[in-house]
């Protein structure tokens, strides 16, 4: 078989009668569910070519026949002009005899097998379907399910490949008259589009209200908009999953989707009818402008106006951001309301339908069971969701480095990330935080949606179930697994039993080495390559039985070697200590022979008592682990300046800390410096200077984040004086901090170093797991 990724042709078109060549030709890549056999079928039309195309276990695969010159410009525009939503891989194709046949016809996929072909994300609503959809003469007129070849549900109604309506959850919806006419028309847009339907013989929308008789279609959506505008809270079934929606602009339904859900302080997503809204919400750069019109639609993390016109103070309560997204389904677009409905909210929060820490819901009856008590009423519908696939989170980098994904979701899933070093088979199981798996095979690598944290033993299995699902549609089997080396987390007692179950090795790899790893595979560093990788987050399972999260590694794939890292500090009552900011800078006081005065605001949100038994606690060592993370100094810093002292949520002292610096971020405030290293005491000690001289809170903020940012840019040069790396690795949660990604890049790249900073993989434990897949499988290569 010759396999050829065709490029432009610079010979002349041959002028002579050419005898007739016929080529088998296989595509490889995201080439079903997006419009790929029409287009195959259009432009073999177009060349003048006979022969047939259909769904195969290793992508599309056609056979054409004709002029020489036409097929291989057949072969060329497969690879040079897809549809919108294809990613071509390879076009690989072999010469076969000709058999003289005439017509071009599109068969029956190929059943049985498995294969590398893929299932495109979930895609928003197209403009074309957008103006049916708004359309009084249109037969899709306000129809909740409008889809065609270019948008629409994919990879979350998908129940095998290759990708036909049999293989998705459509497959019980008969299609009527009229849409089997237009799936069987090569001119239509909805040529072979599986989701395919209309009013007569699609899903149905129906309303519940407990109390009250149950509504459906029209009338559903029009009930719903009036419960949403009288300050109810809806279950609303989305692609992924069930969102609880409230008015976003309604104090008081939006603190009591906050009680019901025992949401704490955590802010909420919002969406907005349009982006005009948005605007009147938050500063829409362009870069940020066309990611939240894209077709993804992920949650855009923004910065809030001042004045956030239409939004409650609860919907992101200390927060510098409000996270938004546009509508990406026509039911979102219904539930705004078109022309002519009555007015009703124009920005709605639309957060994940679950109870905290547990996965999305997908199940009708389960949404009805789980969300009892939160919900008013529940807005869904019959299509099956196969798939739970939540929204995606990103941000888009102020200083012009572009855009960062934070949660790797709705609209990425299943796309593949390119390896550049080879991989067995392998399972990655991440972490335990914001959990999502990661499964490669030669040089690609895919990962689960976001299953969130694994506390809860629904999670487990909402994960047993994401890997069933990545194997059956990749074809790969593990012959290994990666996991974390704590000991105690969900996801390594998970792999430990898979791994003796299956009879395969399981390889543990150090959290922050993971990191660094990760980083470094999204950016292609082949298998020598050795970096300054600076991981900061959190918490993370260190080589000495610590608590890792301040780290510099001099790091490649088959291991790291620790450079640098914070000074040691007990973390009292260990990762449950983590929600008293207040209790952990009292001990990085200690920590730094710093005295707990009275005048500190961290002392006055202590109790007598509490502070007794602190006292007590740390100097007999009782219930403490040593910790050198980052993460927890950004919330010493935070409790020192009175900021946050008790943590509802996780992060929330390092993202109110962050917003106080915002403010005075533009100003020339200076910063503090580190001892050494990364000796934090000298920083403390200024902080606390500062705040008994009446400095501003933002401007003690700014200056610490300035002062980590130099920090980092001093310990990374002494490590390439030491080893020659010139390139700096930034991972770890703390980086999703803005304001401290920024500050650290920049510094780096003005000191020469070539700076790696996560894109398209999150930086934080959602991440983990490539890095875990590369490290793992680089070393039992070795």
């Amino acid at each position: 078989m010759t396999s050829a990724t065709t490029t432009p042709s610079t010979a002349a078109p041959s002028t002579a009668a050419p005898s007739a060549e016929r080529r088998r030709v296989t595509v490889r890549g995201t080439v079903q569910g997006v419009g790929f056999r029409p287009f195959v079928h259009r432009l073999a039309a177009e060349l003048g070519l006979a022969g047939h195309v259909r769904n195969g276990i290793e992508g599309v695969v056609a056979e054409v026949e004709g002029a020489p010159d036409s097929v291989a410009e057949f072969c060329r525009a497969l690879a040079e002009r897809p549809p919108p939503l294809a990613h071509v891989q390879e076009v690989a194709y072999e010469t076969v005899p000709a058999l003289g046949a005439g017509g071009f016809v599109i068969h029956t996929s190929e059943d049985g097998g498995t294969g590398r072909t893929l299932i495109p994300p979930d895609t928003a609503t197209c403009e074309d379907c957008l103006r049916e959809l708004t359309d009084p003469a249109d037969r899709r007129h306000r129809h909740p399910f409008i889809t065609c070849t270019h948008c629409g549900p994919r990879f979350t109604i998908s129940t095998g490949v290759p990708y036909d309506r049999a293989t998705t959850t459509m497959s019980v919806f008969p299609l009527c008259r009229d849409c089997a006419t237009e799936y069987a028309d090569p001119a239509d847009r909805r040529f072979h589009a599986q989701p395919v339907a209309c009013h007569d013989c699609g899903p149905r929308l129906r309303l519940t209200v407990p109390g009250t008789r149950p509504h459906e279609g029209g009338q559903a959506l029009a009930e719903a908009r009036l419960l949403l505008a009288r300050g109810a809270v809806l279950a609303v079934k989305g692609l992924g999953g069930y969102h609880l929606a409230c008015d976003a602009a309604d104090e008081r339904a939006v603190a009591a989707l906050r009680a019901r859900k025992e949401r704490g302080g955590k802010p909420f997503a919002v969406m907005c009818a349009d982006l005009a809204a948005a605007e009147r919400l938050a500063h829409v750069a362009p870069e940020e402008q066309s990611v939240l019109t894209g077709r993804r639609r992920p949650i855009v993390l923004l910065r809030r106006r001042a004045e956030a016109a239409g939004l409650a103070e609860a919907v992101c309560p200390g927060s510098p951001d409000v996270g938004v997204m546009l509508p990406y389904t026509p039911l979102h677009r219904l539930l705004f309301g078109l022309q002519g409905d009555p007015p009703g909210p124009r920005v709605l929060v639309m957060t994940s339908g679950n109870r905290a820490g547990e996965p999305i819901v997908t199940d009708d009856a389960e949404a009805l069971e789980r969300l009892a008590g939160i919900a008013d009423a529940w807005l869904w519908h019959d299509q099956v969701i196969e798939a739970p696939c939540d929204d995606s989170v990103v941000r888009v980098r102020a200083d012009g480095g572009g855009e960062v994904v934070l949660r790797r979701s709705r609209g990425h899933v299943p796309e593949p990330v390119a390896l550049p070093v080879p991989v067995a088979p392998a399972l990655a199981v991440g972490g335990d935080l914001k959990n999502a798996l990661c499964l490669g095979a030669d040089g690609v690598a895919w990962f689960s949606p976001h299953i969130g944290d694994l506390a809860d033993l629904t999670a487990v299995r909402t994960l047993e179930r994401a890997e069933g699902r990545l194997r059956a549609l990749t074809g790969v089997t593990p012959e290994l697994l990666a996991a974390d080396r704590h000991p105690g987390y969900h996801s390594s007692r998970w792999a430990r039993r898979t791994a003796q179950a299956r009879g395969i090795d399981l390889h543990p790899v150090q959290h922050h080495h993971a990191h660094i790893a990760s980083v470094m595979a999204e950016h292609g560093l082949d298998g020598g390559a050795r970096v300054v990788g600076v991981a900061f987050d959190g918490t993370g399972y260190g080589d000495d039985g610590a608590i890792w999260g301040g780290e510099v590694l001099i790091a490649g794939y088959d291991g790291y070697r620790r450079f640098a890292r914070l000074p040691y500090a007990q973390l009292p009552g260990g990762d449950a200590g983590v929600a008293d900011p207040c209790r952990v800078a009292l001990a990085r006081l200690r920590a730094a022979c710093l005295p707990w005065d009275a005048d500190m605001p961290c002392v006055a949100a202590c109790t007598p008592a509490e502070l007794r038994l602190l006292d007590r606690q740390l100097d007999l060592d009782i219930g403490c682990v040593p910790t050198s993370s980052m993460g927890r100094l950004f919330d010493v810093v935070a409790s020192l300046a009175g900021v946050c002292h008790r943590a509802r949520y996780e992060a929330q002292a390092t993202i109110e800390l962050e917003a106080a610096a915002v403010l005075a971020w533009p100003e020339r405030t200076g910063a503090y410096r580190f001892a050494g290293g990364l000796d934090p005491g000298p920083v403390l000690a200024a902080v606390v200077a500062d705040l008994r001289h009446g400095v501003p809170v933002p401007v003690i903020a700014a200056r610490f984040h300035r002062a980590v940012a130099a920090a980092v840019a001093k310990v990374c040069r002494a490590a390439r004086r030491e080893t020659g790396a010139g390139v700096a690795a930034l991972s770890g949660g703390v980086f999703a901090n803005a304001l401290l990604d920024s500050a650290c890049a920049a510094l780096l790249a003005e000191d020469g170093f070539t700076v790696l900073r996560h894109r398209r993989v999150p930086p934080g434990d959602g991440g983990l797991a490539l890095g875990q897949l590369v490290a793992a499988a680089r070393r039992d290569d070795t």
